[in-house]
């Protein structure tokens, strides 16, 4: 009996945790509308759902195509994409492939950063992250909030969490799960 009693906490904490992968459903407040382009939560913002908290500064990882140091989001003067991400949650894999494409396409005029929030100990370190970073081909700023002052900041309620900002800081698109690469190169070309 204990056993079964086990196996059912094991099932519960794996719902759990893809439940805390892909968030509520809900949209940010403040937001304009959701499209039913993507069910995960695509949303067009004509105003930042937090402004006045915004921009963050935000630690960053001496990895593959980053430096350690800090980086400003949204990045003065220009588009911003930004990637909440962790390395547990497989749809944030699955997601680097639309970002490498877009890095590629974009990256001279549009600035682009992943943040994970995930807190170092219990068996992940920072090695863990930059190994994480370079086999899935992150090649652009990584950044490290383990307070997920970041997450707070612009409503985030599930990851992967996408934002696109206007070279004014304007946060013009938000996507909670994984988005088209259709969808992100649309909100991109819309602020480059």
């Amino acid at each position: 009996m204990r056993r079964r009693a086990l196996l059912s906490v094991l099932a519960g904490a794996g719902v759990a945790g893809l439940a805390g992968c892909l968030g509520d459903g809900a949209a940010p407040e403040g937001s304009a509308e959701t499209s039913a382009d993507d069910s995960a939560g695509t949303t067009s913002a004509t105003a930042s759902p937090d402004s006045g908290d915004l921009p963050l500064v935000v630690d960053t990882v001496d990895a593959q195509g980053s430096s350690a140091g800090e980086v400003r989001i949204p990045a003065a003067g220009t588009p911003t994409v930004l990637d909440l991400f962790a390395t547990w949650c497989a749809p944030c894999v699955a997601q680097m492939e639309s970002l490498r494409t877009l890095h590629e396409e974009f990256g001279d005029d549009v600035a682009f950063v992943s943040v994970t929030n995930e807190r170092l100990g219990g068996g992940l370190t920072m090695d863990d992250i930059r190994d994480w970073w370079a086999e899935h081909d992150g090649n652009w700023t990584v950044g490290h909030d383990p307070d997920s002052n970041l997450m707070r900041a612009v409503r985030a309620n599930g990851l992967p969490y996408l934002v696109v900002f206007d070279a004014d800081g304007s946060i013009t698109w938000t996507h909670r799960g994984l988005a088209s690469e259709e969808n992100l190169r649309a909100a991109v070309e819309d602020v480059a």
